[in-house]
């Protein structure tokens, strides 16, 4: 799950690591009073949406007085803000955050993540901040550090020392930059954290270490144990087919493509949408409505398919194992019935109660075409689309 910087923010003042004084500003005027109270200018006025680049999209401006504050935040809530994140789609800014402007002599780069090659935590670190971390990678690798953190073990002193060290940071630096980079590597294990990254982590003429940008996600499956977490989802920001899937505890993720699937088993979706992109068409989304699906779940699943408009056919290919097929295949009638069906639907599945599964589809009156194995139900849902 993702969340807003300024959100990101709060949980780093928690910990007391040193971010700008600042606040979230939903209109114009909202952004004008919350200047106010800043202190002075200049002041930076940034969008809040789930995507990075929002500076070179024009979300992230500086103000050098009230009126502009006003003007500025006027010209960015409510536009329709195009990254390289975002896709040329874009995103609605609804919200900004305005911050006070620091006096900057450096920009640096810093993240936390997991590394399932080494079951490792690792820190990577860069002088290079302010910059896209993937273009650094792919020109420059050497200005990447990266120190391995067992997490078994946690944090040492060596560990930040490394960093502080492959930063260049200034001897008066240093000491502010250890305990925070311990107060930020508790901040990722505490909350489960699957990246954690400020870019630009500022160097301030005072040799003061500030979290200038934040960014944090968190893995979904451990949201359980985080209901405050919970609290800071922004379903705008989502998918809307994304976050109906998820009131029905359905894996689902949205494609560019126009052939629907409807797999159980996230290893099985994976390869059936090789499989069709091998046969030369374009899957429209991922979803596993997992081995214990009830018909329920396949009819809502099979619902949130057909709301695509996208989808010119659908692939229905159900391993039985847990999930019956004659569960599924009651599921599927059940949906056809209830949205009615205007695009094709091949249907291949093998296992348990396939025979009873077969005989529902084909008593049902539906208009399915079966396939023999997964190499013919991908070629013959691709040659319906093509």
């Amino acid at each position: 799950m993702k969340i807003h910087e300024y959100q990101a923010k709060e949980l780093f003042r928690k910990y007391n690591i040193p971010v700008p004084d600042g606040g979230v500003a939903f209109t114009p005027e909202e952004a004008e009073t919350l200047a106010d109270t800043l202190g002075g200018y200049p002041v930076v006025v940034k969008a809040q949406i789930h995507a990075g680049g929002r500076g070179k999209g024009g979300g992230v401006k500086l103000a050098q007085s009230k009126s502009e504050v006003t003007s500025i935040a006027g010209d960015i809530i409510g536009m329709n803000l195009v990254t390289h994140q975002t896709g040329p789609e874009g995103k609605e800014v609804k919200k900004v955050l305005v911050e006070q402007g620091l006096n900057i002599a450096k920009e640096l780069y810093l993240s936390i993540i997991p590394d399932r090659a080494t079951a490792n935590i690792v820190i990577m670190a860069s002088e290079a901040g302010g910059m896209d971390i993937e273009e650094v990678a792919a020109k420059t690798p050497e200005k990447i550090i990266k120190v391995y953190v067992d997490p078994l073990l946690g944090i040492q002193g060596f560990h930040c020392r490394e960093a502080a060290f492959g930063l260049n940071l200034p001897p008066a630096a240093i000491k502010a930059f250890i305990p925070m980079l311990q107060r930020l590597y508790q901040l990722f294990v505490d909350y489960d954290c699957s990246l954690l990254e400020i870019n630009p982590l500022v160097l301030t003429a005072e040799d003061g270490v500030i979290a200038l940008d934040a960014k944090v996600n968190f893995d979904s499956n451990a949201l359980f144990r985080h209901k405050d977490i919970m609290g800071y989802r922004d379903l705008d920001e989502e998918d809307p087919l994304e976050v109906e899937a998820s009131k029905f505890n359905l894996n689902y993720i949205n494609l560019d493509g126009n052939v629907g699937n409807m797999v159980n088993g996230a290893g099985l979706a994976m390869a059936t949408m090789d499989i069709i992109k091998l046969a030369g068409a374009e899957p429209a989304n991922f979803l596993d409505v997992g081995g214990g699906a009830s018909a329920e779940m396949v009819e809502n699943g099979f619902r949130i398919i057909l709301s695509d408009k996208n989808v010119k056919g659908i692939l229905i290919n159900i391993f039985g194992g847990i999930l019956r097929c004659d569960v599924l295949a009651e599921g599927v009638v059940q949906a056809a019935k209830k949205t009615g069906i205007e695009v094709p639907v091949v249907v291949r599945m093998e296992g348990t109660n396939v025979e009873e599964g077969r005989r529902i589809l084909a008593e049902s009156g539906l208009n399915l075409i079966t396939a023999v194995d997964l190499k013919d139900a991908a070629k013959k849902v691709a040659d319906i689309v093509a």
